[in-house]
Formats: structure tokens, sequence, C-alpha cells
């Protein structure tokens, strides 16, 4: 009976070797080092991002799915002289605030607060005509020429970075300017979504690190064309912004020429600035339930939202504006 239960449990103990590895000794280093050897590769490092409500980036906006490796390896902008691009240098008006364009490269100074714009934008054209890119060192403001260079530093880590001004923005009341998902996570930005920031240009050729004297931007004295610019623009605006009564019904003639009452989000000479800056507010209010349109004429080419039954209608909208970036649309009829 014995001789008979042993080649058994032989079998027995062969099979469960070959189904079941045996697990190493605890405390083995060799064994230690077997198993680190086995691991899988580390996954790519992806940077996380708490949306906070409030935060300095774009409402629904944020990083990318696919974090590419080795953001901190990317390099800085790097300054050189370059064609400013002429119709960013063209006067214009967002929210009822006017803006005039620098049109040289010229010294520049300001701490405030910087934003950064991702996923949201990415592959969307630029106010220089290029497409948006997230992973570059670029950044966006209201009137630096375009394109320039600035350093920002930021005002909590010291961390500094330079980046290419390829866009216009940011339209916040709060904020001085917008950088790309990149230069953001650079300075250390990305989870609290803003944060206090140095803005500094930079004047290709010149030594680095030149600190200029002014702490505000400097005074831009526009000259007359410009102020002529202006003067047409707000005048066409005081004409429009007339009491107007409810629109007629909807018909099936284009869109674009709807009679009413709308909100004003903004001017510009340029259409691709116009088309931008629409662009940009459909992200950044998407709990609008009006159309946005760019409205040319006269030369002039209108970001309009609506039409509204009422003016009563397009003031709360207006006040729900302004809560949200700080700057009040015009109400306007046509």
């Amino acid at each position: 009976m014995i001789r008979l239960l042993a080649p058994i449990t032989l079998a027995l103990l062969l099979a469960a070797c070959g189904s079941a590895p045996l697990a190493p000794l605890q405390g083995s280093t060799v064994d230690r080092e077997k198993q680190s050897n086995l691991k899988s590769p580390t996954p790519t490092r992806k940077p996380t991002a708490v949306l906070k409500r409030g935060g300095g980036f774009y409402k629904d906006d944020g990083p990318a799915d696919d974090i590419p490796d080795g953001l901190e390896d990317i390099p800085d902008a790097e300054p050189k002289w370059e064609p400013l691009h002429k119709p960013a240098t063209k006067p214009y008006v967002v929210l009822g605030k006017e803006y005039i364009p620098n049109n040289a490269l010229k010294p520049y100074k300001v701490r405030g607060i910087a934003s950064w714009y991702g996923k949201k934008f990415h592959g969307q054209k630029t106010s220089i005509g290029e497409p948006y890119d997230m992973f570059a060192m670029t950044a966006a403001h209201p009137t630096l020429a375009l394109p320039s260079y600035v350093r920002v530093t930021s005002m909590q880590s010291g961390k500094s970075v330079v980046v290419r001004i390829t866009d216009r923005g940011p339209f916040h009341a709060d904020r001085v300017i917008d950088l790309s998902y990149t230069a953001a996570y650079k300075l250390g930005l990305i989870n609290g979504g803003s944060g206090q920031v140095e803005v500094e240009a930079i004047i290709p050729g010149e030594l680095a690190g030149t600190a200029y004297a002014q702490v505000t931007p400097p005074t831009r004295i526009a000259s007359n064309a410009e102020k002529d610019e202006i003067e047409q623009l707000a005048r066409r605006m005081a004409l429009e912004e007339q009491p107007a009564p409810p629109p007629p019904p909807a018909t099936n003639n284009d869109a674009g020429t709807a009679k009413g009452i709308f909100l004003q989000l903004g001017a510009f000479a340029s259409a691709d600035n116009a088309e931008s800056l629409k662009n940009h507010l459909v992200r950044e209010l998407d709990w609008l339930s009006e159309s946005m349109r760019v409205n040319p004429g006269g030369g002039i080419h209108r970001v309009h939202l609506g039409p509204y039954a009422s003016r009563g209608d397009a003031d709360r909208v207006a006040e729900k504006i302004r809560a949200a970036l700080g700057y009040r649309p015009t109400i306007v009829s046509r």
C-alpha cells in the first residue's frame, strides 16, 4: 500500500509545482532585486490640477488627457527679433474696455495675477494666426506687441520662465497674463490655477536680466490715428446703445442679420481677432444659451450675443457676465 501511495504523492507534488510558482523567501536581497527588475516601467508623470471653483484657468478647461514626459525640460522661448503681426496692433474694445496694443517693443514691468489656459484652446488659432500649443512656452497679453517676449517670475516660488506672447487675453479684470500649460507648470501654478507673478518685457539683444525702473505698465501715448479709431468705435457703440422694441418673431432669414437687442462683447478692426475673442468667450461663458456671432459692418467686426426679448433680459445676462469676468458688456440694438 505504501509503495502505491508514494508515486501518487510525488505526482501531486509535481503538478502543484507546475501550476503555481514558489514565493521568494522574505528578506532575501537577491529575491528583492529580481522582483524590482520585473516591475513595469514607471508610468508617464501626469501633473494633476485641482479644478477649483473660481480658479485661474478657463471654466471647463484643464490639463490634457495625455501629458507628455519632461515638461520641466522644455526650453524657454528664445527672444529674437520678429516682424510684428499688423492686425494685432489695431485698437479694440472688449466688454466695454478699450485696449491700445503696442506697435513696437518697449520696456514693461508689472506685478499681478497670472492664469493659464489648456486643452479647451489647444489647436485653436491665436491672435497671430498660429495654432495654440498648450505644451509650448507661450502666453497671452491684452496689449503687448505680438509677437514679443517676456520673463514671468512667480512671486511665491521665485522660479522664472521666458515665454513668447502670441495671443490676446486674459479679459478678466484681475489678471495680467495668461500662460500656456507648460509655462504655468514650470512656475508651479497648475494646482492653484493662478498666482502672483512679475511680468517683464525682454528686448532682444539687450543683456539678460536687464531691470527697468518702472513697476507699473508704462504710459502708452496713442497716435492721432489710433485716437480717431477708438473715438469712431466709441461713437458707433454709443449710437447702437439705444432702447429698442422687442425683436420681431424669428424668420428663416440669416441669423447674422437678425434685429433686436444684443450684448456687444467686443469690437475689432480685424475679423480674425473678433473670431478669436468669440471662441474664447464661448468656452469661458459656456453657461450661455444665446448665440454668439461676429457681426461685420462699417469696417468694424463686433462680437454680439443675443438677441434678447427685452432690455431687462439683456441686463440680467450682462450682470452675470460682469460677475464672471469683472467687465460688463454694452447693450446695443440693431
